[in-house]
């Protein structure tokens, strides 16, 4: 194994040294490691890939779909996009320039991010919530305003408000809806009132919406229908579709921003895969009740799972959206999350995250991910309910 030449020792991206490993990962690889575990920790849908998702993808690799596609992607794909977004969230963009196909959501949110802003900028993000975008911006040497947003999970108005008034300076937004790691997602109220608020300013607003497909309640409304002009919308076909391994995902905004995310995300990865395109494509002609299916599923398990973290004493918001369940530990038991999760995880052989790693707002809370399979979560359920009940007699003695 060669070693490193001692001067090359001090090289690296300072930045990098602001920024851990994946909190969510690296926990999940360590618990992956114990013998029986059932794993309620990624947002990784069970459901398999619809079969005929599936055969496109064959299709297109044995028509020869192998080669460089067109930087931005197929044609073809972003007019299916443009359109689904018009007939599903009536939202507009032109397919030729407002529309970028990117490896994934996560490629899309990396591209936006260091597309857009430049290193001393100051961007807001509403916490708790995927640890990414803070991730990103350090790494690029951007700002973050960690705004949290607990115990109600959304940002109001007032709240925006107030954060734009103690830091001017601020250029840009994240919002993620409906929301991981919390289910919760904003009312059309809500979101009308903080549309009013940010039209007063020249914030740009990263929404990403990729689980917009698993709304409970209220149809979807996107922030990119209220504010086209201030919007940057990402999403992808991770969740809609169980997609997580084809990595296709997708932004649209004004064609100034695209264009500039356009440039960054050609230097990051030259182009998006052309099989797995073709699948997306086929994704949006013939698979527009997929998404609708797993999420009928996905309440089901959502009732399973939060009717047994309620009888062991866990308290939780009924999730409105996405596959998670965040839920505040009991005061019995382990308040440390982190400990709490590795103890769990020791002890009842059930992974479920630490809320820390979402920011704050998430401390002393867990995210259980009930994309699993029924039979596991209920199994899950009654692990969970054993391992409570013995800890109380523990603590008794």
């Amino acid at each position: 194994m060669p070693e490193l030449k001692l001067g090359l020792s001090k090289l690296g991206n300072r930045n990098l040294d602001t920024v851990p490993p994946s909190a969510i990962r690296e926990f999940d690889n360590e618990i992956s490691l114990i013998p029986g575990m059932i794993k309620l920790t990624l947002g990784e849908p069970d459901f398999a890939v619809p079969d005929h998702v599936k055969q496109a993808t064959k299709v297109a690799i044995d028509q020869n779909f192998s080669h460089y596609a067109p930087s931005f992607g197929f044609m073809e794909l972003r007019e299916l996009i443009s359109q689904y977004l018009a007939d599903k969230f009536d939202t507009h963009y032109v397919a030729t320039q407002e529309v970028v196909v990117t490896v994934g959501a996560t490629e899309g949110i990396y591209a936006a991010i260091s597309g857009l802003f430049n290193p001393g900028d100051t961007i807001i993000v509403p916490t708790p919530t995927f640890p990414l975008y803070e991730t990103v911006a350090k790494v690029n040497g951007i700002h973050v305003i960690n705004v949290n947003t607990a115990p109600d999970f959304v940002l109001t108005a007032a709240k925006l408000t107030e954060v734009l008034a103690e830091h001017p300076e601020a250029t840009g937004l994240v919002l993620n809806y409906p929301n991981n790691p919390t289910g919760a997602t904003y009312t059309h109220a809500q979101l009308h009132e903080l549309a009013d608020v940010i039209k007063q300013t020249d914030l740009v607003v990263l929404s990403d919406e990729i689980y917009a497909e698993l709304s409970y309640r209220e149809p979807h409304l996107s922030m990119g229908k209220l504010l086209p002009e201030q919007t940057v919308l990402i999403s992808g076909f991770s969740k809609s579709h169980a997609m997580t391994g084809y990595r296709i995902g997708y932004l649209a905004g004004p064609h100034a921003l695209i264009a500039l995310i356009g440039k960054m995300h050609q230097f990051l990865v030259t182009t998006a895969a052309s099989p797995m395109m073709k699948a997306a494509e086929e994704a949006l002609k013939n698979g527009q009740d997929d998404a609708q299916q797993m999420r009928d599923v996905y309440r089901e398990r959502q009732g399973l799972i939060l009717h047994d973290l309620q009888q062991a004493g866990f308290t939780a918001p009924t999730p409105a959206g996405a596959f998670y369940i965040f839920a505040k530990i009991p005061p019995t038991l382990i308040q440390d999350d982190v400990k709490f999760a590795y103890d769990l995880a020791k002890k009842a052989k059930v992974g479920v995250t630490p809320g820390s790693v979402f920011g704050p707002g998430g401390e002393g809370h867990v995210r259980l991910s009930y994309a699993a399979s029924t039979q596991n979560l209920q199994e899950a359920g009654r692990r969970i309910q054993k391992y409570v009940a013995a800890f109380r007699i523990n603590d008794e003695k």
